[in-house]
């Protein structure tokens, strides 16, 4: 139970206390910075990000070049996680295990856009919403190279304007390889492992079999306010052909003059 004691024993109370006590004030704002000071670590680490763990990443080929040694594990970019509304619950053992395909319900589904950093650019740090140019190569998990810009002609880079453009908000590139460039700066290169729900989904594209996961190995060359691509030359209209010069009429020629009849002298 609380105590509350009458305003006349508090007051022989503060009476009582030593003059130190009663000037007591300059003690405690002096220990105040140090208790300010022994919080702080407290409030640092509050707010620290908390550590990214590594990610599982699949089996690779050994045809896919190895990373530099000492490279550090790969690391989650962002993670994806699908609910669909419907459930189903209280299966009988009597249905087919196949009832959820037959229903058209799909699974839940978690995917990872992962990376490795193998070099750390040290030009710009990237800015979304610009023009990107980069090298690339592109490698399915069995190994197999499906497109590089180095088999390019002149080994020449991709640029692209990074995320969605126009009314139906299409990208210029897979989603993974779009968002998946974060956080680089220019100069830098990175491992990128997407998953086939940010590339090109259940269906094939050119040599790519569907539900592809992609690995790419992207080099930052630049990024721009504007398309850095060179442009054709502007079509020059041909010139229309010069008439050809009108005949010139032909010169009349004169009539011969009448011949004259002998004339025979007289007798």
């Amino acid at each position: 139970m609380k105590t509350i004691l009458p305003l006349s024993i508090l007051a022989l109370a503060i009476a009582a206390l030593p003059g130190s006590a009663q000037t007591a004030k300059p003690t405690s704002s002096a220990a105040a910075p140090a208790k300010t000071a022994s919080s702080a670590p407290a409030t640092a680490a509050k707010t620290a990000a908390p550590a990214r763990g590594c990610v599982k990443l699949p089996t690779l080929s050994p045809k896919i070049p190895a990373l530099p040694a000492g490279i550090s594990c790969a690391k989650p970019l962002y993670t994806i996680t699908t609910n669909p509304p419907a459930k189903l619950t209280d299966i009988s053992p009597m249905e087919d295990p196949a009832l959820r395909d037959a229903l058209g319900i799909p699974l839940p589904i978690t995917v990872t856009l992962s990376y490795i950093d193998t070099k750390v650019g040290s030009g710009a740090l990237l800015v979304p919403r610009k023009w990107y140019t980069i090298h690339y190569t592109g490698y399915l998990v069995d190994g197999t190279k499906f497109d590089s810009s180095f088999d390019h002609p002149d080994h020449a880079p991709l640029t692209f304007q990074q995320g969605p453009q126009g009314p139906q908000g299409q990208r210029q590139v897979v989603p993974g390889m779009d968002t998946g460039l974060d956080g680089m700066k220019v100069g830098g290169k990175r491992r990128l492992f997407v998953p086939y729900q940010l590339a090109y989904g259940p269906s094939a594209h050119g040599n790519i079999p569907p539900k592809s996961n992609l690995i790419f190995d992207v080099e930052l060359v630049s990024q721009s306010d504007k398309d850095p691509s060179p442009k054709p030359p502007a079509a020059t209209a041909p010139k229309p052909p010069t008439p050809p010069a009108p005949a010139a009429a032909p010169t009349p020629t004169a009539a011969p003059a009448p011949a004259t009849a002998p004339v025979t002298p007289k007798p």
